[in-house]
């Protein structure tokens, strides 16, 4: 396997229009909207990663449900993304509109958040694993709040998705075989990942993922790593995608994907 890791899927992206990558994984919408862009020339294989984001508060404990975020602001990355979505979707179901009932201050990096909750008294955030790990440890004071992944589950009835694998449909239908093996290869990893933490956590920071492999070994049991294939993964990202589209169509590319983009293996 030839393996290259980009800083955005937007540096990917061309590579596997032109057909120069077979697989890539990426945030669940993108999965959508690469299948909407070729007209069905992308593969769905497989949930990897579930919801995580948390809601953490630093200097308190008001924040203990979704309503306790009325007339807060929140420090947040990921507009125009999942995190956006997420939030938006859950606060409607507890009636609250994001940018009237909740603020949010949208940064491009977590770093940036942490580095802004380590001056301040009180401040609340929503951040994505491994950085809730890394803010614990560098930010006196700090909580988990709310775990958005049960948050979702409690309104949507389904998990909240974050990352897939996808393929270029020509790939898989040129040889099926090879697909099936890295399925199976690929399973066998999630379970070291989950299971092997210790040499897990070590290949994090040889592959720059993070700086440290001790940070790794704590964040990875909550970084909701998972191999989700068949009837499971369709009706959880069946249901991400309704939450998505409602939202803002353009997220999963213009419509709704059909059954064929799921790979049935």
């Amino acid at each position: 396997i030839d393996f290259r890791m980009a800083a955005s899927a937007n540096e990917l992206n061309p590579l596997f229009l032109k057909g120069e990558l077979d697989i890539m994984a990426v945030p669940a919408n993108l999965g959508s909207v690469l299948y909407n862009k070729t007209q069905g020339g992308v593969k769905m294989l497989a949930v990897s990663t579930l919801g995580v984001l948390y809601m953490v508060e630093k200097g308190g404990e008001t924040v203990t449900d979704i309503q306790s975020l009325a007339g807060k602001t929140i420090y947040a990355t990921g507009k125009g993304a999942t995190p956006e979505y997420a939030l938006t979707y859950l606060l409607s179901q507890h009636g609250l509109t994001l940018g009237e009932d909740v603020q949010v201050e949208w940064k491009s990096e977590p770093t940036e958040i942490v580095a802004l909750m380590a001056e301040q008294d009180n401040a609340v955030a929503m951040l994505p694993q491994p950085f809730v790990t890394s803010a614990l440890a560098q930010v006196e004071g700090l909580r988990v709040a709310l775990d958005m992944n049960e948050e979702w589950e409690k309104v949507a009835g389904s998990k909240l998705v974050t990352g897939v694998l996808v393929a270029r449909k020509d790939a898989v239908e040129a040889d099926p075989a090879r697909f099936a093996a890295f399925m199976d290869g690929y399973k066998a990893s999630v379970e070291a990942a989950n299971t092997d933490l210790e040499n897990t956590a070590a290949l994090c920071e040889q592959y720059g993922i993070v700086a440290k492999a001790a940070l790794a070994q704590k964040a990875l049991p909550n970084c909701n790593i998972v191999f989700e294939t068949g009837d499971e993964m369709k009706t959880d990202l069946e249901t991400y995608f309704n939450v998505l589209y409602a939202a803002d169509p353009t997220s999963v590319g213009g419509q709704l994907p059909a059954d064929d983009f799921y790979y049935a293996g």
